[in-house]
């Protein structure tokens, strides 16, 4: 079974955030649910890339041991087929997170990236960061925009 990025999200939105081995657990439910089998490595992949596009972000939380995947701000969360009946069939409460420390998490973990892909010279990768700039000011109450002047000033 294969998940879309988005899909990721619509399932981590359910509950407001999984950890890691929730949502592989949620996967392999909704891959049973369709007569087939989650394949790891394939949703590994996606995973990673969704977390390294921003349609997830990586959460510490109080409220949970792990660390939790939260829809990121470039996600449109889809639910994946099945993914209704998550809510029933998983041993997991619905989760709150506080948007604004989120928000500031995501920002720095922008800013790191940004001064990463800044030293590396990796043009491509710093035109996707000021996009993600722009939607994570959409989507959380944090300023992104010296970070985006970093990354302008050398594109």
């Amino acid at each position: 079974m294969r998940v879309s990025e988005d899909e990721l999200a619509g399932v981590v939105e359910l509950f407001g955030g999984l950890t890691r081995d929730e949502l592989y657990e949620a996967l392999s439910e909704l891959a049973y649910r369709e007569g087939e089998e989650l394949d790891g490595a394939d949703a590994g992949e996606t995973l990673d890339s969704a977390i390294s596009s921003y349609h997830l972000v990586e959460y510490e939380s109080d409220a949970a041991e792990k660390p939790l995947l939260v829809a990121g701000p470039r996600a449109f969360p889809e639910q994946p087929p099945h993914s209704e009946d998550l809510p029933h069939i998983m041993d997991v409460e619905p989760r709150d997170v506080d948007r604004e420390a989120l928000g500031e998490a995501v920002r720095e973990t922008l800013d790191d990236e940004a001064t990463a892909a800044l030293a590396g010279g990796d043009t491509d990768r710093m035109r996707e960061l000021v996009d993600v700039s722009y939607d994570l000011e959409a989507w959380a109450p944090v300023d992104c925009t010296g970070i985006r002047n970093r990354l302008d000033a050398r594109l």
